[in-house]
């Protein structure tokens, strides 16, 4: 109801008002009436027009005791009562009209008190007077009262309904509320003629208000937030009201603050608030009515809003949970049609969702899978129903691996199968998995091998160490002395031989039982190989070895043992030569060096393109005393002390045959660390 329309309905009630109030007087003889209108929100009388006096009061009209027995009187018998002295029997009602006497009319529309009209005489009237006023004047009030009751209500039924309209015309267009609110604002501050109309909402869980939208958005900022606890603000201290109330302004301010609680169904929504308005004397039920029946209005679309944002948000979670699951799901009806699949399914069978729905599931899985599926639906009205889950491992061609499938039956409402939901689990990262658990318990199993016999060994190896130095002493002795005959040096030189590889086996004891200590220091690689490779040169040359070196000329210092590391890499060299003797005709060692992808370790690979490493022999290779070579040709050892330097150095060293023929050796060792670090 725009604030024109208010004046020409206020212009017309006035002027029937005046025929009324003469028409009363016309009819019981008074000099002057008074129309009081009743305030149900507090029980006040509210004086809304008057006839034939000098001012017209507009603070509502609190009797005192013996008047207020005088006004319940009147409501109670629900007829005209006489007060004969108004000036010692309801002084305050004869400071209003100014008369000696007073009749009371109660206007009552049923059990409702509507108003109360006083009619003001020089001396008490006639019953005459009196019964004519009960039944003339009170009645024509009452039907004035209702007609513009009705008007102003029809009024404002339209303008409400023109404003909602034009709110959830938004809400409907752009399923945002903020914009909304703020094209009801700018609406709802014409309607009441406000300087300014702000919408406050009710966060529940941070016990605050927030303000969602405003008439002048430009000068506010959104968002701003107060406690809802708090009793300075309009906002807050309303929400907790029940209707539209009147916040009286300041002495020196001519307008007034109007707020209106937004209630739910079941909790506080928020409030409006109007700055600004001005409210005409005896306008103010009026008003508050209106406000009541927009802020009903507003809450209720507020409240749908809120619940359609909640169903929204569930389903958002709920399709982001069901696309969260990382097995492929599919739900198919009783056709075996899909009805809904998750992302990991369409991105599997390389298909947009969309494309999916209403498809055949059959046309995107295997045929063992699909037997599967048959066998489930064929079997669904012999199962049990708490057994409506069968979990099988299938291979499936078109998903491409192996994959643990749960089918499950859809059941409605009324516990009946609609239909039903696969779930099927991608094996293939826990095959790798397994396959990488295995590998290492075979690390572990040949590290707890490799330190029970190294404990073992040092102790033998020390026990034989002092023999054997005495025994190669005394045998150097006597030769350097030459005390031997000569038939028998030749049998003295093959006992020094044998005794000094003997020796040479109990070092190899001591170094693969970690006797010698390791002393690092940062080593190039590419030294240690290049150094180690000029050593073998020549035998090299005599069995027709091509070396061919490639080497990351940047490559990363490492922290080691120079000695042990050039150990490491002289035993996969020899045995690599030894390999490419075995088949009788030259061949070639490639030795290769570069930094890890990971940046964090260098990788060294030693390749020859011997025999190779027979299948049973290569999960043994790097077992202590274990070997292919022929009796008396290989003691077992180097392969086992390659491992074990090579774990003390906290790396690892794996061993494979190569596609294109020969055994190809990997060393991966930790780089060192930059100075400074």
């Amino acid at each position: 109801m725009t604030p024109n329309s208010l004046s020409v309905l206020a212009l017309g009630a006035a002027i029937q008002y005046n025929h009324l109030h003469q028409h009363a007087l016309d009819v019981t003889g008074g000099i002057c009436s008074l129309l009081f209108r009743h305030n149900p929100r507090t029980g006040d009388l509210q004086a809304t027009s008057g006839f034939a006096l000098d001012s017209l009061r507009t603070d509502p009209w609190l009797p005192g005791p013996e008047e207020a027995a005088l006004v319940a009187e009147a409501f109670t018998r629900h007829a005209p009562t006489l007060v004969a002295d108004t000036g010692r029997q309801a002084p305050e009602l004869a400071a209003r009209l100014c008369s000696r006497a007073a009749l009371l009319l109660p206007l009552v529309r049923g059990e409702e008190r509507v108003g109360l009209l006083a009619i003001g005489f020089e001396a008490p009237p006639s019953a005459g007077s009196v019964e004519r006023a009960g039944a003339e004047v009170g009645d024509a009030f009452i039907t004035a009262l209702e007609l513009l009751h009705l008007r102003q209500t029809d009024e404002l039924q339209r303008d409400v309904r023109e404003l909602l309209d034009e709110f959830t015309g938004s809400l409907a267009a752009t399923l945002n509320l903020s914009a909304g609110l703020d094209i009801f604002c700018h609406g709802a501050n014409r309607l009441f003629g406000a300087d300014r109309t702000s919408v406050w909402v009710h966060d529940r869980r941070a016990r605050q208000l927030m303000l969602q939208a405003s008439s002048e958005a430009s000068e506010v900022v959104r968002g701003v937030r107060v406690s809802s606890d708090d009793p300075s603000a309009p906002a807050a201290a309303a929400m907790r009201r029940t209707r539209a109330e009147i916040v009286p302004p300041a002495a020196d301010e001519a307008t007034a603050i109007v707020t209106v609680p937004l209630r739910g169904t079941r909790r506080a929504l928020g409030t409006i608030v109007f700055e600004g308005v001005r409210v005409e004397t005896g306008g103010e039920l009026d008003l508050l009515d209106r406000a009541d029946e927009l802020g009903r209005q507003l809450s209720s679309a507020i409240e749908n809003m809120q619940l359609l944002d909640d169903v929204m948000r569930s389903r958002r979670e709920l399709e982001n949970t069901f696309d969260s699951i990382t097995h492929l799901v599919a739900v198919s009806d009783m056709r075996g049609h899909i009805v809904h699949v998750n992302r990991a399914f369409a991105t599997r069978v390389g298909r947009k969702r969309e494309d999916l729905i209403d498809k055949p599931i059959a046309d995107y899985i295997g045929p063992e899978l699909a037997a599967f599926l048959e066998q489930h639906k064929a079997t669904r009205a012999t199962r049990p129903r708490g057994d409506a889950a069968v979990t099988g491992e299938v291979v499936d061609p078109v998903w491409r691996g192996p994959f643990m499938v749960t089918v499950t039956d859809l059941l409605d409402h009324d516990r009946e199968p609609v239909g039903s939901v696969v779930v099927a689990r991608d094996l293939t990262s826990q095959t790798r998995l397994e396959a990488e658990r295995e590998e290492l318990r075979k690390r572990l199993t040949q590290s707890e091998k490799l330190a029970a016999l190294g404990q073992f060994v040092a102790g033998i190896a020390h026990e034989l160490n002092n023999p054997l130095q005495g025994v190669l002493g005394h045998l150097e002795l006597l030769r350097t002395t030459g005390a031997f005959p000569k038939q028998l040096r030749r049998e003295v030189g093959t006992i020094y031989r044998e005794a000094d590889r003997a020796a040479k086996i109990v070092r190899n004891l001591l170094v693969f039982a970690g006797s010698r200590r390791l002393v690092r220091r940062a080593v190039s690689l590419n030294v240690v190989l290049q150094k180690v490779l000029s050593l073998r040169a020549p035998a090299h040359r005599a069995i027709g070895i091509e070396v061919v070196r490639h080497y990351d000329e940047k490559l990363p210092r490492v922290p080691s043992d120079p000695l042990l590391l050039h150990q490491v890499f002289l035993n996969m060299v020899m045995n690599a030569e030894h390999a490419i003797a075995a088949t009788g005709q030259g061949g070639r060692i490639e030795i290769s060096t570069a930094v890890a992808p990971s940046r964090d370790k260098i990788v060294a690979t030693v390749r020859d393109t011997g025999t190779g490493i027979p299948e049973d022999t290569l999960s043994r290779i790097f077992e202590p005393f274990y070997t292919t070579k022929e009796v008396g040709k290989g003691t077992g050892l180097g392969l086992a002390i390659t491992y074990g330097i090579v774990q003390e150095h906290g790396g690892q060293i794996l061993a494979a045959n190569h596609p294109d023929g020969g055994a190809v050796f990997t060393v991966e060792l930790p780089i060192a660390p930059s100075r400074g670090r």
